[in-house]
């Protein structure tokens, strides 16, 4: 195979690099778009994978952050057009189910979020949490849209500044505390705890974890403000709508080519090469990888400072995941019937529960009351399901990749994530979620399960099964990520860009590390500012 050749080429077709592609052939330039895997998406993807007529989104599901986000901002309109539509709620948006049967609502409007609390001060605290987010919903927003380590961060910061020594103090000592202490310290009652701490594990975070009293408010304003979105027939018409809008700007789309190799000529990234092909960057090599891969693999020995390669080597892994599916004949017998119209509900008790299982996983252990999320998305969108039938997509966040023993003592690790641990962990997942919907076994027709090796093998940057790029602890995140000493999206290799869930903003399907890459190098440079 011959030698192909586009001004941008990059690596990994998730959605920073869907739209790290889109935008710069927007802008003008030719664009090459790799990836192993078959189609495009990363992790977004829409299968039967239980019976016909049942559509599982099979990982990644909910699209709060992609439609408030800079590339859908940018994009939408066309994505639109290329067949995208969302479903979504106005009414019932999230809510946790502790094992004792009570349960924490929370609806799109405030007031009726909060008519729910026992405790006058709680309301109060709860419209305070949420009003001082959009406060300063712009600055945040900047600062997470934006390559903190350059002069771009300065106008969000100072619109920080503005508001006084306070406020900014208050955001670096939010950024500094867990989501338990954090919610500990403003709230009496449990509702708040109990409905947003479970919401912690889709950051990569645990309720004890520094930055969840960051992550909180903007978690909770953030759906408060755009609901739930599920794509209309499954996620797959969103990778769908994304290959039209590709194609129609011009970009061209290699799948199942394997990048064994950045290209370097004279120090300088020209290109990539896999088994028997090449493809020559003329301006950029943008990847959308793990820093583990970037600097460990792909790039040739010495071709960074050593602590940098030597950071990269000890980049870590969050805990792992799995994805159930389950087909069932009827609805889910929720003991509460409000949960029926909920699109996404946790089985937690909140930061006790949830704090307890994240611990077992961390020692190695299989919890054994593991956080369940049970997205139910065909209350959103009818279209996913037979007519009468219902469809859970169950999510664990908690688990080790390497099991070394089970909290229960009950289910066999000799084997890792072997058939019969899979099968163990979605019996224990069924019997959780029957406890709060009985005889909820009476109505399954099929049961899938994804196991964290599975993660691991549809996507490389799922490193021991993290579908979030890494860790997002404080010291692998914001300023330091992906790592302290390569903590800019631009890498010490020039024409080389790094973009992905390890990388700033983390994980989330925003898109907005591959939006800002693309449009960092669309800005004019000086050189061609003075040849006008």
């Amino acid at each position: 195979m011959g030698t192909d050749s586009a001004d941008a080429v990059v690596i990994g077709a998730g959605i920073n690099g869907m739209a790290a592609a889109a935008r710069l052939a927007a802008g003008g330039w030719s664009v090459a778009l790799v990836d192993g895997a078959d189609d495009i998406g990363g992790f977004i993807a829409t299968g039967e994978r239980t019976l016909p007529g049942y559509r599982h989104d099979t990982y990644s599901s909910w699209h709060p952050l992609f439609v408030t986000g800079p590339v859908y901002a940018e994009f939408g309109e066309a994505l639109l057009r290329h067949g995208l539509s969302y479903a979504n709620t106005d009414g019932p948006l999230t809510a946790s189910v502790a094992d004792d049967g009570a349960v924490a609502l929370a609806h799109r409007d405030v007031e009726e979020t909060v008519a729910g609390f026992e405790h006058a001060e709680d309301r109060d605290a709860y419209r305070a949490m949420i009003a001082g987010f959009f406060a300063h919903a712009e600055q945040i927003g900047g600062l997470l849209g934006t390559e903190l380590h350059s002069t771009a961060a300065w106008k969000p910061l100072f619109g920080l500044v503005r508001g006084g020594r306070p406020v900014v103090e208050g955001y670096v000592r939010d950024a500094a505390t867990s989501g338990r202490s954090w919610m500990r310290g403003r709230f009496r009652g449990p509702e708040t705890d109990h409905l947003w701490a479970p919401w912690l594990l889709h950051a990569g975070l645990a309720p004890d974890a520094a930055s969840g009293g960051l992550m909180v408010p903007i978690f909770a304003a953030t759906m408060h403000a755009a609901g739930l979105p599920v794509v209309v027939g499954g996620a797959g018409n969103f990778t769908a709508a994304w290959r039209g809008l590709l194609d129609e700007l011009g970009v061209t789309i290699h799948t199942g080519r394997t990048v064994e190799r950045i290209l370097l000529r004279d120090g300088t990234a020209a290109g990539v090469a896999g088994d028997g092909w090449s493809l020559a960057a003329n301006r950029a090599v943008i990847a959308s990888v793990t820093p583990t891969a970037l600097y460990g693999s792909l790039l040739p020995a010495g071709s960074v400072p050593s602590p940098v390669s030597e950071q990269a080597a000890a980049y870590r892994p969050g805990r792992a995941a799995a994805q159930l599916h389950v087909a069932l004949s009827g609805p889910v017998p929720w003991r509460d019937a409000r949960l029926a119209a909920v699109p996404l509900v946790h089985l937690s008790d909140g930061s006790a529960s949830t704090g307890i299982a994240c611990a077992e996983a961390e020692a190695g252990l299989v919890p054994r009351r593991p956080t369940v999320v049970v997205g139910q998305q065909h209350v959103l969108d009818p279209s996913r399901v037979p007519a009468g039938a219902a469809a859970l997509w169950l999510q664990l966040q908690e688990l080790p990749f390497a099991p070394v023993g089970d909290a229960a003592g009950a289910l066999d690790t000799a084997q890792g994530w072997d058939e019969k641990l899979a099968a163990g962990l979605a019996d224990r997942v069924l019997g959780r979620l029957e406890a709060q919907a009985p005889g909820l076994r009476e109505l399954v027709l099929g049961v899938d399960v994804i196991t964290p090796p599975d993660l691991l093998s549809r996507n490389p940057n799922a490193l021991a099964g993290d579908p979030y790029g890494g860790s997002a602890e404080l010291d692998q995140n914001f300023l330091w990520r992906p790592l302290a000493a390569a903590p800019k999206h631009a890498t010490p290799v020039a024409r080389l860009w790094h973009i992905g869930a390890s990388t700033h903003p983390g994980p989330g399907l925003g898109g907005a590390s591959g939006h800002l890459v693309a449009g960092t190098l669309l800005k004019p440079t000086m050189r061609s500012r003075l040849r006008r």
